[in-house]
């Protein structure tokens, strides 16, 4: 369901007075820029991905498929965390608090 016309007046003035008409052309700006960079990010991944396409079924053609760029890469060891940070990512105190009584 689409909105009629009063809906549109309702809806931009509570905009207006939620942001106030200076903020609003700028918010509408920086949509409008974010949209057309979303449209072009998206144009270069379906060409991309029709060049990948082409290029596997070329490579398929000639039969020179190479296996090792079809295995994933192996992750690095991971090293093991010091004695004394294990509690320190979880907020909890690694040493005892000093007593204040002398």
């Amino acid at each position: 369901m689409v909105p009629g016309g009063w809906e549109w007046l309702i809806i931009i003035a509570v905009l207006l007075l939620l942001f106030g008409a200076k903020r609003l052309p700028d918010m509408a700006r920086s949509i409008g820029q974010s949209a057309r960079v979303f449209k072009g990010e998206m144009k270069g991944l379906k060409s991309d991905e029709e060049a990948g396409k082409a290029g596997k079924a070329d490579e398929q053609a000639s039969g020179q498929t190479d296996k090792a760029d079809d295995a994933p890469a192996a992750l690095p060891p991971v090293a093991d965390a010091p004695q004394g940070a294990q509690g320190a990512t979880n907020g909890t105190r690694t040493t005892p608090p000093s007593s204040g009584a002398k």
